[in-house]
């Protein structure tokens, strides 16, 4: 018994919508790379999804590996910008970090 893709696409809209969601309306900034990393992982999920829709050609597999990749280090850079953020200002929301002067 085999998924259908569109239940996949489905949740990987799903996912994406709400990491889109939380970007645009919260202000925290480790909110903020944690719905990077949720949109990040749907067009992962959409990637796998449209692999096995031809098993001979792994090139969405790949990508989605790459992707998985440069999140990681997406998340290990903004994390340590967020840290140094907060270390200076003491806060970590995005509409006061207008300027990153002190």
């Amino acid at each position: 018994m085999t998924i259908p893709i569109h239940y996949f696409l489905v949740l990987a809209a799903a996912l994406f919508a709400t990491g889109a969601v939380g970007f645009l309306l919260r202000r925290n900034l480790l909110v903020l790379l944690m719905s990077i990393e949720l949109m990040l992982n749907a067009v992962n999920l959409t990637l796998v999804a449209f692999n096995r829709l031809h098993p001979q050609n792994h090139g969405g597999q790949v990508l989605a590996f790459f992707v998985i990749a440069i999140a990681a280090a997406e998340a290990a850079v903004g994390l340590a910008i967020v840290l140094a953020y907060f270390r200076l200002r003491g806060t970590v929301r995005s509409d006061e970090a207008t300027a990153l002067k002190h």
